[in-house]
């Protein structure tokens, strides 16, 4: 009979044992993801709202190499669109970009020394061919000297909110190559840094304010003074395009770039069934640690394919979502005593299917009580989501998944004598608590 019970209680406790094994070891989901890239950092942003797919080493500044024509294109064209300089205005070479075009080790196109071209053909050879004098001929047509326009590179990126950055020249090279005429008050041998984060900041802000950046960024090929003796083939050294040897479904964009300090590096941009998505790499290297340009393609494909493949937009709270332990606010002075709140617009972002229960909506009023007359769509505080396990790498912006909550429906005022009885029954009411609670500290 003892045996029997020895074994009867070995078989009650192999549940207990499993489940706490079980139990210690974390679910594979929460576990983070390790898409086994090959570089220095990364990062895959949703171009629509901003949110933050995948980050690895995204915080730390590194250099940037060509990817600073973004900002110089971003210049360009905001000075485009205010008027101040003109697609068919014609640049007249200086000495500095005369000597930096005929150095063909460098990117560039050949400028002639007495010769003049249109902003227009400087923009799509830095877009396209990530030409250097071309991009410092467009530099000195904004801001006079390179020198002046590093204050306007300095003074967008603190518009934007890009962090931890340096900016010493307009084209992304090492000062050293600059043949001693770097800008005044950069070092000779300094070069441009900045986070994978902010790379990605300033490349959605891009493609938010000048979408048709991507119309010159998707050229693969184009003749630079086609019909001279000048003539040179520009090929884009995104190869990631359609056509080129590494070409990847929906890529139209956007810079790569490449130095000893920087490594090779690319921002890339690509759209598929109406989602874009913005992607970083910086210092990417084969799976043998050796540097390579086509290594900056093979890690940006990793991203793309898991952005593409694990994420969609998905909404997480629908309009007029109401709160079950809180469907009103309290209202005084009015014909009702409360009013109905709820959600005003659907809230919607990136994620993975996998992770849409893992995120709740919290309530956070401003406004406990309103009083009348209350108009329809007040909003009295808003909705916050957050996130109940894993990690979630918030927005390129840093905004706070929200949404504002209002009222549904109008209260009108009290009438006078409405009031006057409200009062009274107010000063009754108060006056009984105040009774009842007296008596009982009494007892």
């Amino acid at each position: 009979m003892k045996k029997t019970m020895n074994t009867l209680l070995r078989l009650l406790l192999i549940p207990v044992l499993l489940f706490s094994t079980f139990a210690g070891i974390p679910a594979k989901a929460n576990a983070e993801t390790d898409l086994g890239l090959h570089v220095d950092a990364a990062i895959l942003i949703d171009a629509d709202s901003g949110k933050i797919l995948y980050e690895q080493n995204a915080d730390t500044s590194l250099g940037i190499a060509s990817m600073t024509k973004m900002m110089t294109e971003y210049l360009l064209l905001d000075a485009i669109d205010a008027g101040t300089v003109k697609w068919d205005q014609e640049y007249h070479v200086t000495d500095y970009t005369y000597r930096m075009s005929q150095n063909r080790a460098l990117s560039n196109v050949p400028l002639r020394r007495d010769g003049t071209y249109t902003i227009r053909e400087l923009y799509e050879a830095m877009a396209i061919y990530s030409a250097n004098a071309a991009t410092v001929g467009i530099a000195e047509t904004i801001a006079g000297t390179e020198a002046e326009f590093l204050k306007l590179m300095n003074k967008k990126a603190e518009k934007l909110g890009l962090k931890d950055y340096k900016f010493v020249n307009s084209t992304g090279l090492n000062n050293a190559d600059l043949f001693g005429m770097h800008p005044a008050g950069t070092g000779p041998e300094d070069e441009n840094v900045m986070p994978a984060k902010s790379v990605a900041k300033l490349a959605y802000h891009l493609l938010k304010d000048h979408p048709n950046v991507l119309e010159t960024s998707k050229i693969t090929e184009k003749t630079f003074r086609e019909g001279t003796d000048d003539r040179i083939e520009m090929r884009n050294w995104n190869l990631m395009l359609p056509g080129l040897s590494q070409q990847y479904q929906g890529v139209d964009g956007l810079k790569t770039g490449t130095t000893n300090f920087a490594g090779h590096c690319f921002t890339g941009t690509a759209e598929r069934n109406g989602t874009r998505l913005i992607s970083v790499v910086m210092k990417a290297v084969d799976a043998k640690g050796q540097e390579s340009k086509k290594a900056r393609f093979d890690e940006t494909a990793k991203l793309l394919n898991y952005g593409f493949s694990q994420f969609s937009k998905q909404e997480i709270i629908p309009a007029k979502y109401t709160f079950k332990d809180q469907k009103t606010v309290k209202v005084t002075k009015g014909k009702e005593k409360k009013v109905a709140i709820a959600v005003k617009e659907p809230v919607s972002f990136m994620m993975k299917s996998s992770d849409k229960d893992l995120y709740k909506p919290k309530l956070v009023l401003d406004k406990k009580s309103l009083e009348a007359e209350v108009k329809k769509d007040t909003v009295v505080g808003k909705v916050v989501i957050e996130r109940s396990e894993g990690t979630d790498y918030g927005f390129i912006d840093g905004k706070e998944l929200t949404a504002d909550v209002i009222t549904t429906e109008a209260v009108e005022r009290a009438s006078g004598i409405s009031l006057f009885f409200q009062g009274i029954g107010n000063f009754f009411g108060n006056l009984w608590g105040g009774i009842s609670d007296f008596v009982g500290g009494l007892f």
